[in-house]
C-alpha cells in the first residue's frame, strides 16, 4: 500500500486522477499529478509554509495511486492553509530528456498559491544536492465559498474597449502612491478612482503568475537588478505572492478575486498577460522546481540529437512544448479557471506565435491549442490577443491562426511613430492604420478589432521619452546600454532627454497629444502603457524589465504636476467611448449617409487629394460620415514644421465645431462636450506638427 513517513499520520486513500492539483472538501485534499515517464512520487505534507520539514512524506504505490499517467493520492486530515509539495523518481539520462532528480522538492504545476520564503534559487540547480531546507511551498487553497457578490465577467464589446497595460507592483509602489499596501492587488483596489476618472475600460496587467523576483541578475551601483517585469512563469495557477498582503496565510486567491470584483465594481475588465511559451527553469543549467523534475521530456521542446539541450524559440532559455495534448490540457485548463474561478476578462499570450508551433518546433497550419483556446466554449467570451510573433523569427501580425484571435499590431505602432515624427510619404501606410488595417486582417475575414492599436508597451520608450530621447539609455540596467531595441523611430525634438528649454517642452506636449489623439481615433482597439497620460519617464530606458525602481513606478506626484495632460487623455478618451464613429465593428465600405458624406473620405490641404504618390508628404485628413444620427468627424493632421491651410468639407445642414485642437493650451486643446466653438470659414490653419478634430452638429 501507501508507505507514510513523518511525525504525523494522516490517513491516506486511493483518490481520483481527476482533477489536477489539490482539491480539498470537507474531509482531506485529493492530489493529482501526471508524469509519463517517472517512476515514483513522493508527496510532502508541511503544517506552514516555512517549515523545514515535513510533518508527513507519503510515497504513492504505482499499483494503488496511479492511474495511466496520473499519479493521485486523497489525505484525510488536511486542510486549506497547510503546504505541500513533491519528489519525483526515475531516470537521469539528459541526453535522453530524463531529467528525473529525488533531491528535488517540486511545486504542483496546478498549485493555486506558492510562497518561496525558504527558497533559494541555486539550489535548485545543483543536481543531486537536497533542497528540501531552500525549496518552495505549494499552499492548499480552497476556492469555494467565496462571496462574489453577483460578479462576473464583463463581457465589453472588443470595439468598445481602451486597453491600459499596467504593472501590478509598479503602479503602487513608489512611496507617492500613499497607499496602505504598494506594490499589490490590493494597492491597486485604491487607486481604482484615478483608473475610472481616466475612463480606461480594461486594465491589461504584466504577468501576474508566479515568477522569481529573488534572483539578483547583477548588482549596478550598489542596486540589485531583478526580474521586475514577471515573464518568467513559476506557476501558471498561482497569484505572485509578492502583489499579496498575506501570502504566508494562502490568501493569494481572495486577494486577486478582490482586486477583479472591485474593478468589475467600476466598469474596467482584467485582461492577464500570460507566458505559456518558457517556464523560468531556463536552459539545461537552469533549476529543477517543478516540470523539469516532473516529466521534462513531455514538457519541453528538446533538441533531437541531443536531448540534454533546449530549443529556444523564446530567447529566455527553453520553450514549452504548447502543443502536446499535456501541456495543452494545462493550458486550457489554466485558462478555464482564471475565468470562471477568478472571473478574468481575457488575456495576452507574449510570444503567442510560439502557440502555433507543432511538437516537432516547426509552425503548423493549425494550431490545436490555438484552435482549442478560440473555440473553446468557456472562452468563448473571453478576449484573447497575441503577441504574434516570436525570439525564433516567426512574424504573423496580420496572419496569425484563428479568427477571432487580436493581434498586437506591431505595424501600427511603426507607422503613426514614423509619421508624427515628421517622416515624409508615410501618409499611405498611415491611412491603411488609421482604418484598422484592413490590408493586414480584411482578405482573411477579419474585423478591425482584430488589431490591437498601440504607440507603446511595458517594452521600450514610454510615450515621454519617446518624444524626448532619440537614443536608449539603459546603462541603469548594467549591460552597458547593449540590451534593448536601437531602432525606436523616435525624436527629442531638439534636446536629448530633460530641458528647461519652454519651447521644446512645449513641442513634445503637443506630440504627446497628437500621438493620443491618432491612437483615439484609429479604427481597432486602442492600447497604451500606465503613466502615459501624466508624460511618466523610464529617464530613457527602453528595457526597464530589472528595474524594480524609481525608474519603472508609476510617480504619483506628476498627476498634479502634469494635470492638462491627464486631462487631455481623459477627454480624448471619452471623446472615443462617445463617438462609435471612430470604432466601427466593420471596414470602411463607401456608403454614403444622409449628410452626402462617405463613411470615410481621405484628403491633403486640398478635398479629396491626400498625397498618396507625394514623397515629402507630411500631412493627411479624412471626414468620417456618421451613420443613424452620429456626428460627423473631419480630422486634420500637419506633421510639417510650418502651419498649413487645410480645407474643410461642406456639410449639408449641418456646421462643424472644433473638439480638438492639439496646438491650443489647456483646456482649449480638448474641449468638454457641449463646449465646441464653431467654425466659420472653408478652411483652418493647422499649427506645424498639430492634430485638429472638428465635429458636425
Amino acid at each position: 500500500m501507501i508507505a507514510e513517513v513523518g511525525k504525523t499520520s494522516y490517513k491516506v486513500e486511493k483518490g481520483k486522477q481527476h482533477p489536477l492539483g489539490a482539491t480539498p472538501d470537507e474531509d482531506g485534499v485529493n492530489f493529482s499529478i501526471f508524469s509519463e515517464n517517472a517512476t515514483g512520487v513522493e508527496l510532502l505534507i508541511f503544517d506552514s509554509h516555512d517549515n523545514p520539514e515535513p510533518v508527513q512524506v507519503i510515497k504513492f504505490d504505482p499499483t494503488v495511486n496511479k492511474t495511466f499517467h496520473f499519479w493521485h493520492a486523497y489525505v484525510r486530515g488536511v486542510k486549506p492553509g497547510m503546504h505541500y509539495a513533491y519528489r519525483f523518481d526515475g531516470e537521469f539520462n539528459p541526453s535522453q530528456g530524463h531529467r528525473f532528480d529525488k533531491t528535488k522538492v517540486l511545486l504542483d504545476p496546478y498549485a493555486k498559491g506558492n510562497n518561496k520564503n525558504l527558497w533559494k534559487r541555486g539550489d535548485a540547480c545543483l543536481t543531486g544536492v537536497d533542497n528540501l531546507k531552500t525549496s518552495m511551498r505549494c499552499a492548499i487553497i480552497d476556492t469555494a465559498n467565496y462571496d462574489w457578490e453577483g460578479d462576473k465577467p464583463l463581457n465589453r464589446l472588443m470595439s468598445e474597449s481602451v486597453i491600459y497595460e499596467m504593472h501590478v507592483g509598479g503602479f503602487t509602489k513608489s512611496p507617492t502612491s500613499g497607499v496602505k499596501h504598494p506594490g499589490t492587488f490590493a494597492g491597486v483596489v485604491e487607486k481604482i478612482p484615478y483608473l475610472k476618472d481616466l475612463g480606461v475600460t480594461a486594465v491589461e496587467l504584466l504577468p501576474i503568475f508566479e515568477f522569481d523576483d529573488t534572483e539578483v541578475l547583477r548588482t549596478v551601483d550598489g542596486k540589485p537588478m531583478r526580474n521586475y517585469w514577471g515573464y518568467s512563469t513559476m506557476g501558471y495557477f498561482a497569484p505572485h505572492p509578492t502583489y499579496c498582503v498575506n501570502p504566508e496565510s494562502g490568501d493569494h486567491v481572495k486577494e486577486f478575486r478582490d482586486m477583479v470584483k472591485a474593478l468589475h465594481q467600476a466598469g474596467i475588465e482584467v485582461i492577464l498577460d500570460v507566458v505559456f511559451n518558457h517556464t523560468d527553469e531556463g536552459n539545461h543549467q537552469g533549476p529543477v522546481f517543478s516540470f523539469k523534475g516532473i516529466d521534462n521530456k513531455i514538457y519541453y521542446y528538446l533538441v533531437p540529437g541531443d536531448k540534454q539541450y533546449y530549443y529556444d524559440y523564446t530567447g529566455c532559455g527553453n520553450t514549452f512544448n504548447c502543443n502536446h495534448p499535456v501541456p495543452e490540457k494545462l493550458i486550457l485548463d489554466c485558462l478555464r479557471y482564471w475565468v470562471q474561478e477568478m472571473h478574468v476578462d481575457g488575456f495576452r499570450f507574449d510570444e503567442g506565435s510560439v502557440l502555433a508551433r507543432g511538437e516537432d518546433g516547426s509552425p503548423v497550419e493549425h494550431p490545436p491549442v490555438i484552435w482549442a483556446i478560440e473555440l473553446d466554449d468557456i472562452l468563448a467570451d473571453s478576449k484573447v490577443i497575441a503577441e504574434a510573433w516570436d525570439a525564433a523569427g516567426l512574424y504573423q501580425v496580420g496572419y496569425f491562426p484563428g479568427y477571432r484571435w487580436a493581434e498586437w499590431n506591431g505595424r501600427y505602432r511603426d507607422a503613426i511613430r514614423s509619421f508624427v515624427k515628421g517622416e515624409p510619404g508615410k501618409v499611405g501606410e498611415l491611412a491603411s492604420r488609421v482604418a484598422g488595417s484592413s490590408d493586414l486582417y480584411g482578405n482573411r475575414g477579419h474585423l478591425p478589432v482584430n488589431s490591437v492599436n498601440f504607440i507603446t508597451a511595458h517594452d521600450g520608450f514610454t510615450l515621454n521619452d519617446l518624444v524626448s530621447y532619440n537614443y536608449k539609455h539603459n546603462e541603469a540596467n548594467g549591460e552597458g546600454n547593449n540590451d534593448g531595441v536601437n531602432d525606436n523611430l523616435s525624436w527629442n525634438c531638439g534636446a536629448e532627454g530633460d530641458t528647461n528649454d519652454p519651447e521644446i517642452n512645449q513641442l513634445r506636449s503637443r506630440q504627446i497629444k497628437n500621438f493620443a489623439t491618432i491612437l483615439m481615433l484609429s479604427q481597432g482597439v486602442p492600447m497604451f502603457v500606465m503613466g502615459d497620460e501624466i508624460r511618466r519617464t523610464q529617464q530613457g530606458n527602453n528595457n526597464a524589465y530589472c528595474q524594480d525602481s524609481e525608474i519603472s513606478w508609476f510617480d504619483w506626484s506628476l498627476v498634479d504636476k502634469n494635470a492638462d495632460m491627464f486631462r487631455f487623455w481623459k477627454w480624448i478618451i471619452d471623446f472615443r467611448l462617445r463617438n462609435p464613429t471612430v470604432h466601427r465593428p466593420r471596414y470602411f465600405t463607401g456608403v454614403v449617409n444622409f449628410c452626402g458624406l462617405p463613411d470615410i473620405s481621405w484628403h491633403g490641404t486640398k478635398l479629396n487629394s491626400p498625397g498618396w504618390n507625394d514623397p515629402e508628404s507630411r500631412c493627411l485628413g479624412f471626414t468620417l460620415g456618421g451613420l443613424d444620427e452620429q456626428v460627423d468627424i473631419h480630422v486634420m493632421m500637419n506633421m510639417y514644421w510650418e502651419s498649413l491651410e487645410f480645407d474643410i468639407p461642406p456639410i449639408i445642414g449641418r456646421d462643424w465645431y472644433r473638439s480638438v485642437d492639439t496646438a491650443l493650451p489647456s483646456p482649449q486643446d480638448i474641449v468638454e462636450p457641449g463646449k465646441e466653438p464653431k467654425i466659420s470659414g472653408s478652411t483652418y490653419l493647422v499649427t506645424g506638427r498639430s492634430v485638429v478634430v472638428l465635429i458636425s452638429k
